[in-house]
C-alpha cells in the first residue's frame, strides 16, 4: 500500500464517522439536558442552542485524551503491522456498524451506550481477523469493563450526596428560602471551580507547562470571584423576584444593586411551575415569542423542517403508572427549587462539555487511524499519533446536528418517565454525572455517559425514601439495551466487513 491510495475507502470512512458523531449527538443529547427540560428549568429548544456550542468545545477542548484510547487500546495493532489496509477496512466498518445500530435505537428511542456500540464493533473486527488473542482483553476490555460497572455506582452516590445535602440543609427546613439563598453562592463556587480546573488541565495544550499548583491559584481565585458576584448580585435578584415579586429580567441581574423597586408580579403558588408562570408553552416546549406577522409559507415550511427537532413536547406522562411514579416524589418549597434553575443549567452545560469531551472519541478514535493509513500507508503501532484538530471538529459539528434535529427521542426516555424531575433534583444528577465523565475523560477511560446520568437519576429517584418513585421498568430496559449494543454493533459490523474483506481486498 502506498500513501493516498484507496482514497475511496478514507472518504467513506469521513462519512460513516460523521454517521455516527450523528447519532451520538442524538442519542446522548439526553444525557447532558434530559434533567433541566424535564424540571422545566430550560426550553428544548433553548437547551440545543447552548448544546451546540458546548458540545463542540468539549470535543476540541478536552477530547484528544480518549480519542487515543478508542484508537489503540481495544485490539493489538500490532497484528495489523504489514496489513495497513486490512486496518484501514475494519476502522471504516466498525464506523459503520456502531453508526447503524446508534441511530436504529435513536429511532425506538432507546437510550444505549454509543461507546459500547464502537467498543463491540472493534471488537468483532478483531475477532474476525486474528481471533480472541488479537484483543486487549484486560488493558482495554477489562479497563472499560470496570469503568461501565463502576461509572454508574461512582456517578449515583456523588449525585445523592449532593442532594442529600441539599435536601437535609435547605429544601426540609422550614426557612428554605433564606437557607438556599445563603447556598446559591457556595454551590457556583463549587461549580466553577470543577469546571475551570478541568478546562485548564487538560483543555489548552499553551497552558501544559504551568504547574498544578498554579493552575489550582487560578481556578480557586475565578470561584471566589464567581462566588461573590453571586452574592452581590445574584442572591438580591433572586431574592426581589422570587420573595418581593418584581418583575425583573434576567439582565436585571446586572444591575440590580443600582436598580429601584419595580412593579410586582403574581405571586407563584406553592407547587405550580416557575416556567408555566413566566409564559411557558406545554404544547411546545417553547416560551412564546409574541406574534410577529404573518410569514409567508415556503418560510414556515423552511422553519417547521429546520426546528422540528426541537419543538417537541418532552413532559407528558404516557400512562398512569408514570403518573402514580410521579405523586410519590417528595415536592419543595417552589421558590427554593425556583432558586436552582440558573445552577441545573450551568451544570447541564458542563454536562454537556463533559460529553463532548468523552463520546467524540467513539467517531474520531477509528477516522484518526483510517487518516492516519491513509496518509502514511502505515500503522501506529505505538498509538501516540496526535489526532487531527480537524477530525476532533467534524466530530463535534456532526454531533451537534445530531442533538439538534435528533435529540428528543431518547430526552423522553431519560426525562420525566424515569422519575420526577426538579431543578434541585436536576442540578445533583448533572453534577455528579459530569464530575465523572470529567474525570474519566481526564485519565483517558472511554465510560458511558449514558450510565452515568441513569445511575445518577436513579440514585436521586431513591433520595424519595420510596422504591416506587422510580420506574424500574424502563431502568431495567435500560441495562438490558446496553447488553444487547456489543453483540448487535459487532454483528452488523461483521456482516459489511467480512464481505468487503473477501471480495474486495482478497485477504
Amino acid at each position: 500500500m502506498n500513501p493516498y491510495e484507496d482514497t475511496w475507502l478514507f472518504v467513506l470512512g469521513l462519512i460513516f464517522a460523521f454517521t455516527s458523531a450523528y447519532g451520538i449527538g442524538a442519542n446522548d443529547f439526553a444525557n447532558s439536558f434530559s434533567s433541566s427540560v424535564s424540571s422545566q428549568s430550560i426550553t428544548l429548544f433553548h437547551a440545543a442552542i447552548i448544546g451546540l456550542f458546548t458540545e463542540f468545545l468539549g470535543a476540541i477542548l478536552l477530547g484528544s485524551g480518549t480519542v487515543t484510547t478508542i484508537r489503540g487500546d481495544i485490539i493489538d495493532l500490532k497484528n495489523f503491522d504489514g496489513h495497513p489496509q486490512l486496518l484501514m477496512l475494519g476502522m471504516v466498518c466498525a464506523l459503520f456498524g456502531a453508526s447503524a445500530w446508534v441511530i436504529f435505537a435513536t429511532s425506538r428511542g432507546w437510550p444505549v451506550s454509543t461507546t459500547h456500540s464502537i467498543v463491540g464493533a472493534i471488537v468483532g473486527i478483531g475477532m474476525v481477523s486474528f481471533g480472541p488473542a488479537s484483543i486487549e482483553w484486560k488493558k482495554g476490555i477489562g479497563r472499560m469493563a470496570i469503568s461501565w460497572f463502576l461509572s454508574p455506582i461512582a456517578a449515583g452516590l456523588v449525585a445523592a450526596t449532593i442532594y442529600t445535602t441539599t435536601k437535609y440543609l435547605v429544601l426540609t427546613r422550614s426557612n428554605s428560602f433564606e437557607r438556599g439563598l445563603a447556598a446559591i453562592p457556595i454551590y457556583f463556587g463549587i461549580t466553577t471551580l470543577i469546571n475551570t480546573f478541568y478546562i485548564l488541565y487538560n483543555g489548552f495544550p499553551d497552558l501544559n507547562g504551568l504547574s498544578t499548583g498554579v493552575i489550582w491559584g487560578v481556578t480557586i481565585a475565578f470561584s471566589i470571584l464567581v462566588s461573590l458576584f453571586c452574592l452581590f448580585f445574584v442572591v438580591p435578584w433572586m431574592q426581589r423576584k422570587l420573595e418581593y415579586c418584581e418583575d425583573l429580567a434576567w439582565y436585571h441581574v446586572f444591575v440590580i444593586m443600582f436598580l429601584p423597586r419595580k412593579r410586582r408580579m403574581e405571586t407563584l403558588s406553592l407547587g405550580a411551575s416557575p416556567r408555566e408562570s413566566y409564559g411557558h408553552n406545554a404544547e411546545t416546549g417553547l416560551i412564546a415569542p409574541g406574534e410577529a406577522g404573518e410569514k409567508s409559507d415556503i418560510f414556515e415550511a423552511f422553519k417547521g423542517v429546520i426546528f422540528n427537532g426541537v419543538q417537541k413536547e418532552m413532559n407528558f406522562l404516557t400512562d398512569e403508572d408514570l403518573q402514580k411514579i410521579h405523586e410519590l416524589a417528595i415536592r419543595y418549597d417552589n421558590n427554593t427549587e425556583y432558586m436552582y434553575n440558573i445552577l441545573q443549567v450551568i451544570t447541564a452545560c458542563m454536562a454537556s462539555f463533559a460529553h463532548g469531551s468523552n463520546d467524540v472519541a467513539n467517531a474520531s478514535g477509528p477516522l484518526s487511524t483510517v487518516y492516519y493509513i491513509w496518509s502514511t500507508a502505515g500503522v501506529d503501532i505505538g498509538n501516540v499519533t496526535p489526532v487531527p484538530l480537524w477530525i476532533l471538529a467534524i466530530g463535534g459539528i456532526a454531533i451537534d446536528i445530531g442533538l439538534f434535529t435528533y435529540g428528543y427521542k431518547v430526552m423522553r426516555s431519560l426525562g420525566n418517565q424515569l422519575t420526577y424531575h426538579s431543578p434541585s433534583r436536576g442540578f445533583s444528577i448533572e453534577l455528579g454525572s459530569c464530575l465523572t465523565v470529567l474525570t474519566c475523560s481526564k485519565i483517558g477511560a472511554p465510560i458511558s455517559t449514558t450510565q452515568c446520568v441513569t445511575g445518577a437519576t436513579a440514585a436521586v429517584g431513591l433520595c424519595n425514601n420510596n422504591i416506587g418513585s422510580l420506574n424500574w421498568k424502563l431502568i431495567g430496559w435500560c441495562f438490558f439495551s446496553w447488553m444487547l449494543t456489543v453483540p448487535c454493533s459487532a454483528l452488523i459490523t461483521v456482516c459489511i466487513f467480512v464481505p468487503m474483506k473477501v471480495g474486495i481486498f482478497k485477504f
